[in-house]
Formats: C-alpha cells, structure tokens, sequence
C-alpha cells in the first residue's frame, strides 16, 4: 500500500481516498471516511473475530474496547462500517465478520503501526548508543583524573532479555520478515522461508497468535508445552512456529562482545610497586587486549545477588596480571535488566575509603543521567 502526497492510497489496482483535515476528495473518486470511533470498533471487531471465529455483535464490542460507549452507538457505527464495505452480516440476527477490505485495512493500518514503532525504536535506540558512548568514555577519563588510578566501565548489556513483541510480515511468496524487539528496545530482523505464500489473514494470526503467548517471557520460560501448544494452534503452518522460537533465541541470547571503556593506565607508572617495567607492561596489555576484563565483567553480571561494591586484593583479584593490585567493581543498573560493570584498579594500598565512596556515587548519577537522556 501507498500512501501519496495528495491523500490517495493505493493498493495493487485498487484506489481509495482518506479523508485528512484540510484535503478533499477528488471528483469521481471513493470517498472512505474512518474517524478514530469507527477505526477503534473495527479493530476490535477483527481482533475479536480472529481470536473467536465467532461473527462479534455490538454487545461484546462495548464490552471488549475502552471506548466506553453504549451497544447502541456501537450497533450504528458498526452499520456505518457494514455500509462502507469494511464489515458483513454472514446471516440474519448474527453479528458481524471482517470483509477482504476490512482485513486490508487492518493490515495496512497494523503493518503501518508496527514500522513506524520499530522504526522510532532503532532511531531512538541509535541516538542513546552515541549519548551513552560519548558518556561512558567521559565517565572513565574523570574517575581516573579523581582517583589517579587505572579505570575500566562497561556499556549496558540486557541480561536475562524478555521478549517485547514480534513482528511478522511477507517479504515474497517464500520468505517472511521476522522484527524482533527485546527488552532495552533491542532490534532483531532475521529472513524466515515458508514452503507456501500465506496470505494476510494467516499473517495476522500468526502474529496475534505468538506476541498473545510470546510477549514478556525469556528464552528460559518459552518450554517444551507450550511450544507444542503453539503449534497445535497454528494448524498446517506449525513449522513456521519452530523457525520463530529459534529467531526469538538467537535475539535473546547475549553473545555479542562486551564494549569495555578504559582510561588512566599510564597512572600505573605512579605507584614504584607497579611501575617495574614487566609488570606494567603485562597491566597495560591486560588494558589493551581487553580480554581479562571482559572475563571479570561477564562473571560480575552474572552474579546476581552482587550489585554493590567488590573489592578484590592481591592474590584475590580475578586477573592474573594483576595480583600485585587491587580492584574495585561495581554494578550499574539501567533499567530494563541493562547492566554494566565499572572498576577501579591500583595499587594494594590504594585509598579504599575515597575509592568506595566515589563507586557509590557513580552509581547514582549514572542513573540519573541515564534517565534524563531518556
């Protein structure tokens, strides 16, 4: 479908004219006026039906949107979308089913709603990767001015990630697009194959189907049942179920490499105990390769019940090249189950108390800054 400078939308060979503040209606052409009442009923009248497929009266209406209107204002509305072509009557005193053109007009309206929402989320999403990348990186040049130590902090992960909603859409006749939004507003696409076209009533249930039993659950609480539960519902395209499932994991799962930030490693060559030629050359590689630190990373997240401070000394410290220091964690939280790790390294007889203190703090202002960028 296309929507045209001039109002007019077109799909396929068929044209319609939506009616916009300011615009008027060719002469010779459809004039199709959908207020926002009439849009609302219609919806819910499509989403009732395919969750149903049971003819939906004005009664249930009333009772299903948030409209707060009367069955009878419904029952006039729902003529006025009967007339329109967009709703029919299958027999005599029974309620009403969606036509071929009110399905398309949910479609279009859904597919529309969806871009424009995935698309806000990757902008949105862009435009806080490069505020909190220029932050972070200010973040570790100031902590290792304040403490004259060496300084690491990790960008945000999402852990245990929830699934938010899919999307599914037709690309051609034997691929479908999944859109995957986890919890963070994290963007997945992935190209599915189907062995036959699925036409757009398929598509909507598929999509109403999975986001109803999908939305809000982690990889782990997606089991083996209800798998199984979800194919039997989908009937003859139960192996499109399997294929989802497998992107929805590979969207959850946090395997990308951790993004590490690190400032101040020249600080080492302060402390005479450190500076020993060998041994700040190993602290610095650790610093450049980055490795060990992703390791103290990946397992201090993984430590739930360990958000507060960690001081790790001497012989105690998790990196190797660094048992002649002491290190100082923390973990920062987000929201949405993002977290990241920030860490303080020098010498064993570091200033623990000014160390601790400015962990602390870090950790409330990065929330609060966080939330402002919001």
């Amino acid at each position: 479908m296309c929507t045209h400078a001039n109002g007019t939308v077109s799909h396929g060979n068929s044209w319609f004219w939506i009616i916009t503040p300011g615009s008027t209606a060719p002469e010779g052409s459809e004039c199709v006026e959908l207020d926002e009442r009439k849009t609302a009923i219609l919806k819910a009248v499509i989403k009732n039906y395919l969750e149903t497929g049971e003819p939906v009266g004005s009664r249930t209406i009333s009772k299903y949107t948030d409209l707060n209107l009367s069955p009878a204002t419904i029952r006039n509305e729902m003529a006025d979308l009967e007339e329109m072509g967009y709703i029919e009557q299958p027999h005599t005193s029974a309620g009403r089913i969606p036509s071929d053109k009110g399905y398309r007009f949910y479609v279009d309206n859904l597919m529309q709603e969806r871009d424009r929402e995935v698309q806000e989320m990757k902008e949105m999403l862009l435009e806080k990767e490069d505020k909190m990348d220029h932050l972070l990186k200010q973040v570790a040049r100031v902590l290792a001015t304040n403490t004259n130590y060496a300084t690491m902090i990790s960008a945000p992960t999402i852990q245990k990630n929830k699934l938010k909603f899919l999307q599914l859409s037709k690309v051609d006749a034997k691929q479908i697009l999944a859109v995957i939004v986890v919890e963070g507003n994290v963007i997945k696409n992935q190209i599915l194959d189907v062995t036959e076209e699925l036409n757009d009533e398929t598509m909507l249930k598929l999509n109403i189907l999975l986001n109803t039993h999908l939305n809000g659950l982690s990889i782990d609480e997606i089991n083996l049942s209800m798998i199984a539960a979800l194919k039997k519902q989908a009937g003859i395209h139960s192996d499109i179920i399997n294929e989802v499932i497998d992107a929805v994991a590979d969207a959850i799962k946090a395997d990308e490499e951790l993004e590490i930030y690190t400032s101040g490693t020249n600080n080492i060559f302060k402390y005479p105990e450190l500076a020993d030629h060998d041994m700040a050359s190993q602290i610095i590689h650790t610093f450049e390769e980055k490795q060990a630190l992703n390791q103290l990373v990946t397992e201090r997240l993984a430590d739930e019940e360990s958000t507060g401070i960690q001081v790790y000394i001497g012989n105690e410290a998790p990196i190797q090249n660094m048992k002649d220091c002491s290190i100082v964690t923390a973990t920062y939280e987000l929201g949405e189950g993002m977290k990241g790790t920030i860490g303080i390294i020098g010498p064993k007889r570091m200033d623990y108390d000014k160390v601790v203190d400015t962990l602390k703090t870090l950790q409330e202002q990065l929330d609060t800054l966080y939330s402002k960028k919001e």
